[in-house]
């Protein structure tokens, strides 16, 4: 009875993969928890889990203002990640200014402790092995743009006084994520080809242990005013990941290989093509860069500062994660 008076706590986000996680890890461990949705019938899942749903827009001030009054803490998850059809100002108004609503509304109601999700994205494709906080940022699109715009603004109002802390996820991954589906079922149907390499280096973060790493964001008192990379505990070629994915869906690691070249280029020309009528294309530049820009990144930080401590190895997350997909038909067992 104790945990139902305590001030509930605010996610946004909530609908997407992240946030939903999040909110019902803190419902799990007794927190009372808020979720601004925009669509209650999407959120019924959250609802059930004895979620609180606030209904509103994050571009909307007035909404985020009474979502997030009389809340202890706020831990803004939600983005516009990259999907076609929508203009470059539709990025700005939810991942930028969505963020100074969150930020104005926290200051409003005096909230103890607002958590900013960004991501490593910002830091764009990486040099340094390992980068880690302090890698000068390099956005490389209007997400990325988008989203450093939010961390700035995050970091502005921290410096100024507001208790917060930032984080910056890695490539995100686990069970009821769809991201990474159409990876999985290359290699499970054995129509993968790596183009390039395969010596780019990719780092994942499995679901759970980021939001471990979210928890101790907003908990721990040396996280205040710092910003975290949140990663799994190594970084891995291409060549690795794909021979893990194939063991995690059982089938021998894909050997096929082509240059890089006549991918980027059929990604211009899909993408020139698309454009006009708004329709997602099949190649993106930003989908295929996955073939040639680095994701390194130490947690040196988040360890030593938070305790961070990932502990999902990334052959077992990736195992959990294909066996989500064949429960739920988003993969086909192979006949025996």
């Amino acid at each position: 009875m104790a945990n139902a008076r305590r001030p509930p706590v605010l996610v946004t986000g909530a609908t997407g993969f992240t946030g939903g996680h999040l909110a019902r890890r803190l419902r799990a461990e007794g927190h009372p928890v808020r979720a601004l949705v925009r669509d209650g019938a999407a959120a019924s899942s959250l609802a059930a889990a004895g979620v609180e749903l606030a209904l509103g827009d994050l571009r909307d001030p007035a909404d985020v203002d009474r979502a997030a009054a009389g809340v202890e803490r706020i831990y803004h998850i939600a983005a516009v990640f990259r999907t076609a059809g929508h203009p470059d100002s539709f990025y700005w108004d939810v991942n930028h200014k969505g963020t100074l609503n969150v930020l104005e509304a926290a200051a409003r109601h005096r909230v103890a402790r607002t958590v900013h999700c960004s991501t490593i994205g910002v830091h764009g494709d990486v040099r340094e092995i390992p980068a880690d906080e302090d890698t000068p940022f390099n956005p490389g699109d209007i997400y990325q743009e988008t989203k450093l715009a939010g961390e700035l603004a995050a970091q502005e109002a921290f410096a100024a006084g507001l208790p917060g802390v930032i984080f910056r996820p890695a490539g995100i991954f686990g069970p009821g994520d769809l991201r990474f589906l159409k990876l999985f079922k290359a290699v499970h149907t054995r129509s993968f080809w790596m183009f390039g390499s395969g010596e780019t280096l990719w780092h994942p973060v499995y679901i759970d242990d980021l939001v471990d790493g979210i928890l101790l964001c907003g908990e721990a008192e040396a996280a205040l005013g710092r910003t975290y990379i949140l990663a799994g505990d190594r970084y891995v070629t291409l060549n690795e990941l794909v021979a893990e994915i194939a063991a995690a869906v059982g089938v021998p690691p894909p050997r096929r290989r082509l240059p890089f070249w006549p991918l980027a280029a059929g990604a211009v020309v899909c993408e020139t093509l698309c454009r006009p009528f708004g329709i997602d294309p099949p190649l993106h530049r930003r989908r295929v860069a996955f073939f040639v820009k680095h994701r390194a990144f130490s947690i040196e930080r988040a360890r030593s500062e938070l305790g961070y401590a990932p502990k999902v190895p990334l052959d077992e997350a990736l195992r959990r994660t294909a066996a989500w997909y064949f429960a739920n038909g988003h993969l086909t067992p192979k006949a025996a």
